[in-house]
């Protein structure tokens, strides 16, 4: 049977995967973490995670023993069905469904069904994920309700009892910057500015404000007017869900 101590974060190596890590390691015994090679052309993100997790270790003492095994998987099969902007370099554009060329259709579904599997065997009850509504393009699979019908599929299909958590569902990026100050202080804001990446491009050479990236692709813009509006603010804390 599965543990509701353990928890499975989908890791990506950006910032609200970054940001669900903490929280998970703040909330649960043991944490383990999973991420996925679906040929995305940010594919420097999947490098950030080794990264991001040391750090983790050397930083954040008090939450070191309960992180435990990394999982990568690879999906590249998967990737190369939508013929995204996230897989192939094309123009980041609106397509004719009103939907970002940068949204890979199931994603997050087939995520969370994978991350389920290896759950499972794993021993973990809770999967934790960064998908938000309130400061996301529109995504489909990011919506509360599709992951609560995505829940309940997974229950009865594997006989168990999951629960897909998702802390930042209904933050802001200024207040999951928020979030990452109240967690983990300055060390884990300075963590993700550092180390985590969200540029589409996988732009690493120039240092902003925000982080690394190109600083004009949408991932970059929705990172760049979250910290800009955060720091505007005063650098507030945001209550921890």
């Amino acid at each position: 049977m599965t543990s509701s101590s353990r928890a499975l974060v989908l890791f990506s190596g950006g910032q609200d995967s970054t940001v669900c890590l903490a929280w998970a390691l703040a909330r649960y015994d043991r944490v383990e973490t999973v991420g996925f090679d679906y040929g995305q052309r940010h594919a420097v993100e999947l490098a950030q995670r080794s990264v991001i997790r040391e750090r983790f270790l050397s930083a954040f003492p008090l939450w070191a023993p309960r992180l435990g095994e990394d999982h990568m998987l690879e999906m590249r099969g998967f990737g190369a069905i939508g013929e995204t902007a996230m897989t192939q370099d094309r123009a980041f554009e609106v397509t004719e469904k009103g939907l970002p060329n940068t949204f890979v259709p199931g994603r997050n579904l087939v995520f969370l069904t994978y991350a389920a599997a290896l759950a499972d065997r794993r021993q973990a009850g809770i999967l934790v994920g960064g998908m938000c509504e309130t400061d996301f393009s529109g995504y489909p699979d990011c919506r509360r309700d599709s992951l609560d019908a995505l829940q309940g599929a997974l229950n009865l299909g594997m006989a168990q009892d999951f629960r897909i958590e998702t802390p930042l569902m209904w933050l802001t990026k200024a207040e999951t910057w928020g979030l990452a100050q109240a967690l983990g202080g300055a060390a884990l804001v300075d963590l993700i500015l550092e180390d985590s990446h969200t540029c589409y491009r996988g732009e690493r050479g120039a240092r902003h404000a925000w982080g690394h990236g190109c600083g004009a692709c949408p991932a970059c813009e929705l990172r760049a007017k979250g910290w800009d509006e955060w720091v505007a603010a005063g650098r507030p804390l945001t209550a921890i869900p």
